[in-house]
């Protein structure tokens, strides 16, 4: 058989060659969708790392021509500043000048105008220990003494030196020998002054952007600081330092700015350690503590301190990402835990409503001016928050009221006065004078003043009312015109309620600070 193909005969290709060429074309169509998707996928992340970078391009653009123009204007306003600042310290170089050889303007300070004429005098004369020792036993004068202070330190040639002469009793070191004194915490004059001086050392024509404080001063402001710092260690750590004296610290580096940014961790927890403070909020932001916020935050809610978290929400516009209501809500909830637990310990089973009692007042507080503070009416009524408070208060004047006490019949044989209760010894509420009873004299029933004899006494004598607690005169067995004078009414012994924590006091409440206001 002949195998040499005929050439006229055409030649058709099998099925399995047809299989391969589509098989191969298929990877071809794929492989090319591969590379054009990454060429594409490359091609938009270099669109949009250009754009980045373009827009991180103008954005730098934008700041350095914002801060040459602020450089600009700090230049050119300097010899203005500075102008009117020797301008100032020459007035008050002659008006201190002028009061060398005064005596003092004001002998008691009894309202506003004298506490400024009084203060002035101090500054005037840069007698900064005169002036400490004024303003420290002042506490109660506060609101005046704050309202006053600006327009007095005013007066001093160099107020941030006066400033810091003054404080130097206390701040950094407590250098009282008297260690009686030390007990006396004076961290809130320490802040009233540091805060007082803000507005005085200011630019006068830049405002906050720049303060006028030398720099010698400034330095000093500095040494200070460290100084501070270094003595945390001595004291036992952030833990143990009194939170008057985070907050003078705190104060102190805002208002001579000396805000260190290698030391921010170390003011977060400062500031978290002692968040109950109602100014900690605007200082932690001074502080340049804002990006750190939203985590400052979060650790305040797992320290059950949610109060505290919304002032901090607030303060740096994150109640969208930390809702007030649940956060209050939660708090109360916590609240009622821990007066429950009160209740239930075996250790305070004499106090235990009390402080139960004291616990949930501070809470329901807090949270009512909270809802009042930031106009939460609307998302939750504070109505029956208040019923409660009303619940609780009623409940502890009636605690308050002291019980009666009976009669006291028996008749003192030798001087005629009445006789201590017969188990004075066993009765908490009983009262024994120490001081003589006062002499009677005892009529004989045939003086011609009256028709019939004094009676003895009564048989049984009647609980007399509530708006007396001494006993009608007609029960003793004297004559009606000369009853024997009683040495002093029998007063209960009223309980004593803790103040609810006041500004400056010194020492963190048994239970959450934060509510104290």
């Amino acid at each position: 058989m002949d195998s040499t193909a005929d050439p006229g005969e055409a030649t058709h290709p099998s099925l399995d060659e047809f299989q391969t060429q589509a098989s191969l074309m298929t990877s071809c169509t794929l492989l090319w969708k591969e590379l054009t998707d990454h060429f594409t996928s490359l091609e938009q992340s270099l669109q949009q790392k250009s754009a980045a970078i373009k827009a991180k391009i103008q954005s730098l653009d934008t700041q350095t021509k914002e801060s040459l123009q602020v450089l600009e204007q700090r230049d050119s306003t300097l010899n203005t500043s500075i102008s009117i600042a020797l301008e100032k310290v020459e007035k008050r170089k002659a008006a201190a000048l002028t009061t060398l050889d005064e005596e003092d303007p004001v002998a008691e300070v009894d309202d506003s105008e004298g506490m400024l004429l009084k203060l002035r005098f101090f500054c005037c004369k840069m007698d900064s220990e005169g002036f400490w020792r004024f303003v420290t036993v002042r506490k109660k004068e506060l609101d005046v003494m704050r309202s006053q202070m600006p327009v007095a330190l005013g007066d001093c040639v160099d107020p941030a030196k006066f400033v810091l002469q003054a404080m130097s009793e206390v701040f950094p070191v407590d250098k009282r020998e008297d260690k009686s004194e030390r007990v006396n915490d004076l961290g809130w004059a320490c802040v009233l002054l540091l805060e007082s001086l803000i507005p005085v050392v200011v630019d006068p024509v830049l405002g906050n952007a720049r303060l006028m404080v030398t720099p010698r001063v400034r330095e000093s402001a500095r040494r200070i600081a460290e100084t501070w710092k270094a003595s945390l260690d001595r004291r036992g750590g952030i833990e143990n330092v009194k939170t008057p004296d985070v907050h003078t610290f705190l104060q102190h580096l805002v208002t001579f700015g000396i805000v260190r940014k290698e030391d921010l961790n170390l003011y977060r927890k400062l500031v978290v350690a002692s968040a109950w403070r109602k100014q900690m909020p605007k200082l932690a932001v001074s502080l340049g503590l804002g990006e750190k916020m939203p985590d400052m935050i979060e650790e305040l809610i797992s320290r059950g301190q949610q109060v505290d978290a919304v002032h901090f929400t607030y303060e740096v516009g994150l109640a969208d990402k930390f809702p007030p209501v649940p956060l209050l809500k939660a708090f109360l909830k916590d609240a009622k835990k821990a007066a429950t637990s009160i209740l239930e310990d075996p250790n305070n089973s004499g106090r235990a409503a009390h402080l139960a009692a004291r616990k949930e007042q501070s809470a329901l507080r807090a949270v009512v001016r909270c809802i009042e503070e930031y106009k939460l009416e609307a998302e939750f009524p504070p109505e029956n928050l208040k019923k409660r408070l009303e619940q609780l208060d009623k409940v502890k004047s009636e605690k308050k009221r002291p019980a009666a006490v009976p009669a006291n019949k028996r008749i003192r044989v030798s001087t005629g006065g009445p006789m201590p209760p017969a188990k004075a010894g066993r009765l908490t509420n009983a009262y024994v004078s120490s001081f003589p009873a006062a002499p009677t004299f005892v009529r004989s029933p045939s003086q011609s003043d009256y028709a019939t004899g004094v009676p003895q006494y009564q048989v049984s004598p009647p609980v007399y009312g509530h708006g007396s607690r001494s006993p009608p005169a007609a029960y003793y067995a004297y004559s009606p015109e000369a009853p024997p004078a009683l040495a002093g009414p029998y007063p209960g012994a009223p309980l004593t309620y803790p103040a609810y924590g006041a500004y400056g006091n010194g020492m963190p409440p048994a239970y959450q600070q934060a509510y104290y206001r």
